[in-house]
């Protein structure tokens, strides 16, 4: 993040679905009606483009995602095409029910 400062911890609107990637990073995609967990940061467009997004997984993308409160933000989110080859080879593990990355690692410590 560039030392860019966090705004504040942040929950998505119930209209996403939340997952693991091989246990490696979480991603979020808009087919389901779970509440994500997650931080907003002020984060300059250029950190997002030199740095953040050449950074990502091929897996991820940028998108617009909804936020409980009905605002919205920039966040990185499960490419559509991504999804059926990710569950077919079991490469995503769906942690919707506990909608937090933090808590899903503390469970898997």
């Amino acid at each position: 993040m560039q030392g860019t400062p966090m705004v504040c911890r942040a929950r998505s609107a119930a209209k996403y679905r939340y997952f693991s990637v091989r246990g490696k990073f979480p991603a979020m995609h808009e087919s389901g009606s779970a509440s994500v967990v997650g931080e907003l940061y002020d984060l300059p467009l250029k950190i997002l483009r030199d740095h953040l997004v050449p950074a990502e997984p091929p897996e991820l993308e940028i998108g617009v995602i909804e936020l409980e409160d009905g605002s919205a933000a920039l966040a990185t989110v499960l490419r559509d095409a991504m999804v059926d080859g990710l569950l077919q080879s079991g490469d995503i593990q769906d942690i919707s029910y506990l909608g937090d990355w933090r808590e899903f690692l503390q469970r898997e410590g």
